[in-house]
């Protein structure tokens, strides 16, 4: 069973905020693991080695955004190269950029928005041929 380290729980006071949480040993078969989350919340799963956690992160029908910290640059690229994301930051959180295109791959969408990309995804192209 998954450990609530820290949070979990709505703070009191006016609106809908989720106090940041804090999971440990969240595994395969709990919703932490399965399902997207989203809010204040970090889902920690421990795995043995990189090859382990490549698997753990794809191990999902999820791949918006990853990120990749490291002290080896040409680690961290060939790590994010094997994730499944639509995006993936190294050394970075993810976020998204108006010049960059941003969208996820597997049940996290189809398509891209913002950039390049993202402006075509609003287009209509029609061909005549005549």
């Amino acid at each position: 069973m998954a450990r609530l380290i820290l949070g979990g729980k709505p703070i009191a006071g006016r609106g809908f905020f989720y106090a940041p949480t804090l999971l440990t040993d969240v595994r395969r078969g709990q919703v932490a693991y399965d399902e997207e989350l989203f809010g204040p919340v970090a889902a920690l799963i421990s795995v043995r080695d990189e090859s382990a956690a490549i698997a753990a992160a794809n191990d999902s029908v999820f791949g918006l955004g990853s990120a990749v910290f490291s002290r080896s640059r040409r680690r961290a690229e060939a790590v994010a190269s094997r994730l499944e994301a639509g995006v993936v930051f190294i050394n970075d959180f993810v976020r998204s950029d108006p010049a960059l295109p941003f969208g996820g791959v597997k049940d996290s969408g189809h398509g891209r928005e913002l950039g390049g990309f993202g402006i075509r995804e609003f287009m209509n192209i029609k061909t005549i041929c005549g």
